[in-house]
């Protein structure tokens, strides 16, 4: 670390001022060495830690039982212990709140009552990348205990260890209270969109601007099929129409993808994927509300006239999954015609006046992706068949009324994609100024003012030279003392 630490400060290896506990493990395929948790003795893993946002922590998702205990390295440690991960990974911290012990991943850190523990616990989660940078190993990387005493740790008067661990718990609060309110924006455009999606299907998006005009959806109904269509295509009965239908303006028609669409599917077995040609766009292409340009996988030129039979894309074409996790995922084609398509992928393609984006923007509303639901079959893959989605229903609005529509719909959704690229932004500073506070905090820039205002308290017998001695003398005093048994020192805590 920087040698820059306020006038008064001592920077030394930790193992000088804190013993070095390792963990350990009893066998574990021997239930009897393991207990509930809370109900025996306290048992650590860095696997309890993932996701753990509290500063202290009492137990793990399991105890040791005696027995377990016994038969391991593991050392009980008494409450405000600094309980430090030396892998998988390197660097989380937290303070136990009663005896506990850890298995073999943690290289622990027990101070004197002369070392505060919440500033301990903070300067700990300061110097994470340091530690992780004094970890080796191939497979993943490890802290030994050796490695773990020589890392440097800055210790402050100890008045002014609890004026920084003071300041740093309000600060830190309030950064965690502005992360939270930023984490949760993402949920809330998430519903502000379906929201602007329900009010456009539904006709309220457009009903002021309806109002007065002469529109006659009828005339753009009458869409002539391809010769290729026939009239033999099989429909079968769909079930919940409600679910869609009833919220549609009264003013539009009611009609189904089979009037306004011609279907482009590919069955059977997809070609062999070759290194060149075509590109190939499977169901794994198709995301939610958009194309994604993984994995990239293309036919050969002779597989992609043999397979490509049943016709081609265009642009603006709606690109829809028919089965298995991802049934449902629609997003509109904006690359063109020029490309392969696997099958579990259909594309709908309009006939006469209609705007795709209209559709594409009701297919994405929450109710309509729970009619598709309801229509499919199968468990371990849903999937819909072509003949019960072609008759799923579809409002239609005059073609006019879809183009305003869909403005506004893009309008209001470019209004959210810049308030979550803001959010977006704001979230990677306040990620940043945990650090930059801890940092500030070791450098003793958040009690400038306190050290100027209370030189008594940084100086003589309150010094950190005079503090180092206590430490020195409190640990030698406990080394001198006989060790009871492992056992014995765990009964006496039961």
């Amino acid at each position: 670390m920087s040698a820059v630490i306020p006038e008064g400060w001592l920077e030394q290896p930790i193992g000088n001022i804190a013993d070095v506990v390792a963990g350990g493990t009893p066998k574990a395929g021997d239930p009897n060495n393991f207990a509930m948790s809370g109900t025996a003795i306290a048992w650590l893993t860095p696997a309890d830690l993932s996701k753990y946002n509290s500063k202290s922590i009492s137990h793990g998702a399991r105890d040791l039982s005696q027995e377990g205990y016994d038969s391991s390295s593991a050392k009980l440690m008494p409450k405000g212990a600094l309980l430090f991960s030396s892998r998988a990974p390197i660097g989380y911290v937290v303070i136990a709140e009663n005896p506990i012990c850890t298995n073999q991943g943690f290289k622990n850190f027990v101070f004197t009552e002369q070392v505060d523990s919440t500033y301990a616990f903070y300067y700990l989660k300061s110097i994470r990348d340091l530690a992780e940078s004094l970890g080796s190993g191939t497979t993943f990387k490890e802290l030994s205990g050796a490695t773990a005493k020589t890392i440097p740790f800055r210790l402050a008067p100890l008045a002014e260890q609890k004026v920084i661990a003071d300041k740093l718990d309000e600060l830190l609060a309030q950064v965690e209270s502005t992360k939270a309110r930023l984490d949760a924006i993402p949920a809330i455009l998430k519903s502000f969109r379906q929201s602007v999606l329900a009010a456009a299907v539904s006709g309220k998006l457009t009903e002021e601007w309806r109002d007065g005009k002469k529109l006659n959806p009828e005339n753009d109904l009458k869409c002539e099929l391809s010769l290729n269509e026939g009239k033999k295509r099989k429909i079968e009965a769909t079930s919940s129409h409600e679910l869609v239908s009833d919220n549609f303006s009264t003013s539009w028609p009611i009609s189904k993808f089979d009037e306004l669409y011609r279907f482009i599917d590919y069955r059977g077995k997809t070609p062999k994927k070759s290194e060149y040609g075509k590109r190939l766009y499977t169901a794994k292409n198709i995301k939610m509300g958009y194309l994604s340009n993984e994995p990239v996988e293309y036919l050969s030129e002779e597989d992609y006239k043999s397979w490509m039979t049943r016709g081609f894309s265009k642009m603006n074409d709606i690109f829809f999954v028919t089965e298995g996790h991802t049934m449902g995922c629609v997003a509109i084609n904006t690359i063109g015609s020029d490309i392969a398509l696997a099958q579990r992928t259909l594309t709908l393609q309009p006939y006469g006046n209609v705007r795709t984006k209209f559709h594409y923007y009701f297919m994405l509303t929450n109710s309509f992706q729970k009619l598709v639901d309801l229509n499919a079959t199968g468990t371990a893959a849903k999937g819909i068949k072509a003949s019960k989605f072609r008759g799923l229903p579809l409002p239609f609005p005059a073609y006019e009324e879809q183009t305003e529509i869909v403005r506004r719909v893009e309008e209001l959704f470019a209004f959210a994609d810049k308030i979550e690229a803001q959010v977006n932004a704001a979230q990677e500073r306040v990620n940043n100024l945990t650090q930059s506070i801890l940092a500030k905090a070791f450098k003793g820039e958040l009690t400038a003012d306190w050290r100027a205002a209370n030189p008594d308290l940084i100086s003589g017998e309150n010094s950190a030279e005079a503090l180092l001695e206590r430490i020195k003398a409190e640990r030698e005093t406990l080394a001198t003392k006989k060790k009871p048994a492992k056992k014995a020192s765990i009964r006496k805590k039961a």
